[in-house]
């Protein structure tokens, strides 16, 4: 029913600031997601499955991180028919994150610039979320480090978001890639990537006997890298034995929407602009790797081809987030159908 109404919506919505909107959404899920009223938001799932990361994925179209950053509404996005839900980033102690105004529309193109900063209630509150929810599905938990915490010591934050988080993700993401937490991008390189990985490899083993549950660990890299970038990352992933990526996170990139109201603001830019540039990194990464492990394909996915653009890339999976603002709870089946006829 929802996607029935949700133009009639969204028009709504727009006419409210960005970040306000977004806080009464999931809000308003929250309310509704386990009460007599959630036929409202129920639709049925498309059922398409494939195996990835040892994952048994009921369909292709995930969650993106960044929507419900502290699993407030997992419930209400499992009845939207996703194959997973991946909440957070979140942090290991609670931050308000940048100071507002930090997310900005551009409806033009379909886009929007965020500037968020992790804001979140930290790592034990999503934890409680997580336990309170009925969910029983692919959860993947998107971590990061807080924003007061030095480049040279964000090993431990994600050291210790891991150990909290292992016992209720079905995979983990590591997040290096936001442009919103100032040199955070540097963990992308170097010795600082090399320091990053061998500690995630080595806690992922002691988890993994401690609670006798193997988790996969991610990392969801930017698409503001070139050629020679991707070409080191893709050989320092392999030989970390890292589990899958994900690509890719926000731009700082403002080609696609030079000119328009917003487009000037500071912050990662999302959606449909973001597609191309996006789908490149993802296809030169691909090519790199050569099926040493997955890839799921995030950025810009906003119809049935774009999200096909991404698995001829070379992603086993896609994930939705400004193609499902704009779009509404509709386009979580679209896709899903379509990439069933694509795999036919």
């Amino acid at each position: 029913m929802l996607k029935i109404f949700y133009p009639l919506i969204r028009s709504f919505m727009f006419r409210m600031d960005a970040e306000k909107s977004h806080d009464l959404t999931l809000k308003w899920l929250k309310k509704i997601e386990n009460s007599p009223f959630r036929f409202l938001i129920s639709q049925q799932r498309v059922e398409d499955g494939v195996e990835v990361f040892g994952i048994r994925f009921p369909n292709k179209v995930g969650l993106a991180a960044g929507l419900d950053k502290n699993g407030s509404c997992i419930d209400a996005f499992a009845a939207l028919g996703f194959g997973h839900i991946e909440i957070g980033t979140v942090t290991p102690r609670p931050q308000p994150g940048n100071p507002q105004p930090r997310l900005f529309r551009i409806p033009e193109k379909g886009a929007i610039i965020n500037r968020f900063g992790f804001n979140n209630h930290g790592v034990d509150h999503l934890i409680e979320n997580v336990k309170q929810s009925n969910y029983r599905g692919i959860l993947g938990i998107n971590i990061g480090k807080n924003f007061d915490t030095p480049v040279e010591r964000a090993v431990e934050d994600y050291m210790i978001c891991m150990e909290k988080v292992y016992p209720y993700a079905s995979y983990i993401t590591v997040n290096i890639s936001s442009p919103n937490t100032a040199n955070l991008r540097q963990l992308q390189f170097g010795e600082a990537l090399d320091e990053l990985l061998s500690a995630i490899k080595k806690k992922q083993a002691e988890l993994l006997k401690l609670h006798n549950k193997q988790v996969p660990v991610l990392v969801k890299i930017a698409p503001d890298l070139d050629d020679e970038e991707v070409k080191q990352l893709a050989e320092t992933f392999k030989h970390h034995r890292i589990d899958g990526v994900i690509a890719t996170n926000t731009t700082f990139d403002r080609e696609e929407v030079e000119g328009l109201m917003h487009a000037d603001e500071q912050g990662g830019l999302s959606g449909a602009p973001l597609h191309k540039k996006s789908t490149e990194v993802l296809r030169k990464f691909c090519q790199q790797v050569d099926g040493a492990f997955p890839v799921i394909g995030v950025g810009g996915v906003d119809s049935a081809e774009t999200a096909r653009d991404k698995l001829d890339a070379g992603a086993s999976l896609v994930q939705l987030y400004s193609g499902f603002i704009y779009k509404g709870p509709a386009l979580v089946s679209e896709v899903a159908k379509a990439l069933v006829t694509e795999a036919d």
